[in-house]
């Protein structure tokens, strides 16, 4: 299965954060999946990092998520042309092209965002 993290998702797994719940620890270390990132997250954390808002060099994400096997998921004007059809549920920018980047590819979205699940079966609240 191919697998995009949230950002938060994301984060957590770098991070060896006890908040990253099981069921998404499981399903980045089963080798039968294929973990993505999406370009998405590694702006968010950006300008999250240059607000002093996170202490994570997106950078260092970048490295670790390479070395960690996952692979980038480039913005592509699909997934821009996804979110203009996406309903309101949720209103974060960067959230709303994960969701169309899990539609579009498609791929399982692990999120800690229960209010996501709204949009699809394709995403999976952990």
């Amino acid at each position: 299965m191919k697998i995009l993290l949230d950002t938060h998702i994301m984060l957590w797994w770098m991070a060896d954060d006890r908040r990253l719940p099981r069921p998404a620890r499981l399903a980045i270390e089963d080798p039968a999946n294929r973990v993505f990132v999406s370009i998405a997250s590694l702006w968010e954390t950006a300008i999250k990092f240059s607000l002093k808002r996170v202490v994570a060099d997106p950078e260092a994400l970048r490295e670790a998520a390479e070395r960690d096997g996952f692979s980038l998921l480039p913005i592509e004007a699909r997934h821009c042309s996804a979110v203009a059809r996406l309903p309101r549920h949720h209103s974060d920018p960067f959230d709303r092209l994960l969701v169309a980047q899990a539609l579009v590819e498609p791929m399982r979205l692990l999120t800690h965002d229960s209010q996501l699940a709204r949009y699809s079966d394709t995403v999976a609240v952990v």
